[in-house]
């Protein structure tokens, strides 16, 4: 897959990935309610997000390329009132093994990306905007993160939804969901915030159907969320693992949009 306008290739930067666990909570029994109706409260968990305000995060994507392995790791906080966050994101090391990758800065925001440190002919002091709704994925793999807020909204299209049970994370005790969610229908039902980015992503990925495990503390919120992404790279068909990891709930969260003389305005190499 090509993002437009930029020419970046999704696989140039599907690496940032790993499962971490953490989430806040505590309390009784999951089991009682967990298997209520599993398809509810997953469509919910966006909304409980909402209600949560706020959130540390990690996030982590794995796909394989060239019989390698590459994981692209990213660590932050996200406000879920404004509907933006901000990510240090670690690219994986080169082929040689030299970590030779400076941390790149995300702001996500609704309907772009801010990057820093992008690398690529951007100069180091400046930023690169990218408009979310234009790229083939809607962002949901391209900038090596998904937005928490986007990975949550997935959900709303959730089905075919069994409870697995109850598990830990972090030693905390969560609901375990696994089920498949339609892009598509998830774009219908969005927030307005996040819509066209999955309108974008319904048009990008191989198949609409995105298979996830997603994991619910005691009050709904969501503390894990793994989705299975397919998309088509020069004829092959790419599988690319993206888990969302929120906790300390309620942290605060200040995100700073860089000034528009900070914002480079040059031509991006792949």
């Amino acid at each position: 897959m090509v993002v437009q306008r930029h020419r970046w290739r999704v696989g140039a930067v599907a690496g940032l990935w790993a499962v971490m666990a953490g989430c806040a909570g505590g309390g009784a029994s999951l089991e009682d309610h967990g298997a209520a109706d599993p398809e509810e409260a997953v469509r919910r968990a966006a909304d409980v997000l909402s209600s949560a305000g706020s959130a540390r995060t990690r996030t982590a994507m794995e796909m394989a390329a060239g019989g390698t392995r590459l994981t692209i790791r990213g660590e932050g906080g996200y406000d879920f009132h404004s509907r933006m966050g901000e990510l240090k994101v670690l690219l994986p090391p080169d082929p040689a093994g030299v970590d030779e990758h400076r941390p790149i800065t995300e702001l996500l925001t609704p309907g772009a990306l801010y990057m820093k440190n992008r690398g690529a002919g951007v100069p180091a002091d400046k930023w690169v905007r990218v408009d979310t709704t234009s790229l083939a994925d809607g962002n949901l793999v391209t900038g090596g993160a998904t937005d928490p807020l986007a990975a949550a909204e997935l959900l709303r299209g959730a089905r075919s939804v069994v409870y697995v049970g109850e598990t830990e994370l972090a030693g905390v005790r969560v609901r375990h969901y696994r089920g498949v969610t339609d892009i598509s229908r998830a774009a219908v039902v969005a927030g307005e915030q996040t819509r066209g980015s999955l309108v974008a992503a319904a048009k990008g990925f191989t198949t609409d159907t995105v298979p996830f495990d997603a994991y619910l503390d005691e009050r709904g919120r969501l503390c894990k969320v793994r989705h299975l992404f397919s998309y088509d790279n020069q004829g092959r068909t790419v599988a690319v693992a993206s888990t969302t990891l929120l906790y300390a709930f309620g942290s605060p969260v200040t995100v700073r949009l860089p000034e528009q003389g900070d914002i480079y305005a040059g031509k991006i190499e792949s």
